[in-house]
């Protein structure tokens, strides 16, 4: 089969396509011919090993220690070890990899059954493949983190990028108030997720805009997070799980000492159960994705150099019957 291969750390210059063996499940395990996959911010860390302390966390000291990169995945059930009973060749699925080896940009993975959820049966499969990890982080953060309730004034910054996107919607399914900050180009689309209200951040400080939030969500911290504290109400929460590094240490020192505002990190735990609960909002109208570009599998590298901008609104697609690179 052909796969992305990254042998070293470095740009995405590295990533090569190469012919590989096609994987064979064991007892647990479950083929999926991927139909499409998609790029997180999390594959150029990955692939960078960028902070560098990554390294140490089960990625490989020197060298990628898996070499095929990806984590989410959509597509169709080719083989199922014995011991699998959630699945059956044939069934339409997605899922997120990176705690389960990753492996998504290919033509086949080799996974197990709990990385893995029935698609949402009203989208396809490029559209299902942009869910897993960046829907899965907003439901977390909004919903565990956050603690979310009917009624809330909810802050997001970064609403048009991947997680960013389905925080919108999800808050709102929630049945929060949902203010989205964005650039210039962004407003319509933040506006049509949902959201009550889009502040242009190249026009005015939504810090300085005299409105209090119950939640912010900060997807793209590239700002002073004390900051924010201006418009955090007292008991409400502020949750960060995206920007700079630094950004991520002044939360990490601050939060033991945020006192009734509470400052907190949030890392997406991959799960089945809310890969389930994203489903049935898919399902029911709630929530739908947003795809940017399209690229096919020997466009890897070019997809991940655009993710690395920061410019994408929601998400950007691996596709099986993406012929050149390009916007949607």
């Amino acid at each position: 089969m052909k796969a992305i291969v990254q042998y070293e750390y470095g740009s995405a210059d590295n990533l090569r396509l190469e012919e590989i063996p096609t994987p064979a499940p064991g007892d647990g395990g479950v083929l999926v011919r991927i139909e499409a996959a998609a790029v997180n911010a999390a594959d150029w860390h990955k692939m960078r090993a960028d902070p560098f302390f990554l390294r140490f966390a089960g990625f490989g000291l020197l060298a990628p220690r898996h070499r095929v990169p990806g984590a989410d995945i959509a597509g169709r059930v080719e083989a199922v070890g014995k011991s699998v009973t959630r699945f059956r060749v044939g069934d339409e699925v997605f899922g997120d990899l990176s705690s389960h080896g990753w492996g998504g940009f290919a033509e086949y993975v080799c996974t197990s059954e709990q990385a893995l959820a029935l698609k949402p049966s009203n989208v396809s499969f490029e559209e299902a493949a942009a869910v897993p990890m960046a829907a899965v982080t907003a439901l977390q953060a909004l919903r565990d983190c956050g603690r979310v309730q009917a009624g809330q004034r909810v802050l997001v910054n970064g609403a048009s990028g991947g997680v960013g996107t389905f925080a919108v919607q999800i808050a709102k399914a929630l049945g929060a108030e949902v203010t989205g900050v964005c650039g210039t180009a962004n407003v319509d689309l933040v506006r049509s997720l949902g959201a009550a209200h889009v502040v242009d951040y190249t026009r005015a400080d939504v810090t300085r805009g005299g409105h209090e939030y119950d939640v912010i969500l900060d997807a793209a911290a590239y700002r002073s997070v004390s900051d924010y504290r201006r418009v955090l109400r007292d008991g409400g929460t502020y949750v960060l799980i995206g920007g700079t590094t630094g950004a991520f240490l002044r939360v990490a020192l601050l939060g033991p000492w945020s006192g009734s505002r509470a400052m907190k990190l949030h890392a997406a735990r991959p799960n089945a159960s809310d890969l389930v609960a994203l489903k049935e909002l898919i399902e029911g109208g709630r929530v739908r994705p947003v795809i940017d570009r399209r690229y096919p599998l020997s466009g890897v590298p070019d997809a991940v150099r655009y993710v690395e901008t920061l410019r994408a609104r929601g998400k950007v697609v691996i596709t099986r019957s993406a012929a050149v690179a390009g916007p949607s």
